[in-house]
């Protein structure tokens, strides 16, 4: 189980399958703010839905393909974020992220990322980390610029978002440069 403290009030931890019911509750109120960048949400239409992704997150952790984790603040999940893609051949992986709507624009991502990216970079001993995010997705955006990411490129109509073909934006941040 992984758990970072990022300070008093705010922990990342490893998904329990005890939590099933929370995280569907956090990302079933916040639906209408996250359906516009993530598609997941669309299918993710009942608490078993919710199990499903633990299940499935604890085995890639376990497999070392990948590590998702909670973003608990008062004891309470208020969103989470991920290492997917990862590469260990090239220690590179991209990271990806939601919260929920009451805890946007707080500043509460900020430190999460920075915390997480912090022990990828130390614990994992990855020396790249991207965030992949459409266009429009002007917070995506802001928060990797104040990371310290570096726009790398743009991958013109890679994927389908309601039904359209958009742009991804690939950001990039190595070790030595944090």
């Amino acid at each position: 189980m992984v758990s970072i403290n990022i300070d008093d009030n705010l922990l990342l931890r490893s998904y329990e399958v005890g939590d099933a019911q929370e995280l569907f509750d956090v990302v079933n109120d916040s639906r209408k703010h996250l359906h516009p960048w993530l598609e997941w949400v669309v299918k993710t239409t009942k608490p078993e839905h919710s199990l499903q992704f633990i299940q499935q997150s604890q085995h890639k952790t376990y497999e070392q393909e990948a590590l998702d984790l909670a973003i608990v603040y008062d004891n309470k999940i208020i969103g989470g974020l991920g290492m997917h893609h990862w590469e260990q051949d090239t220690k590179r992986a991209q990271i990806g992220y939601w919260i929920s709507a009451a805890h946007e624009g707080k500043g509460v991502m900020k430190k999460c990322l920075s915390g997480f990216v912090g022990f990828l970079f130390d614990k994992i001993a990855l020396n790249k980390i991207e965030i992949h995010f459409v266009r429009t997705n002007e917070r995506s955006a802001k928060i990797a610029e104040r990371l310290g990411f570096k726009i790398e490129g743009i991958i013109r109509q890679s994927i389908m978002r309601n039904g359209m073909p958009e742009d991804v934006v690939v950001a990039g941040l190595l070790k030595s440069e944090r």
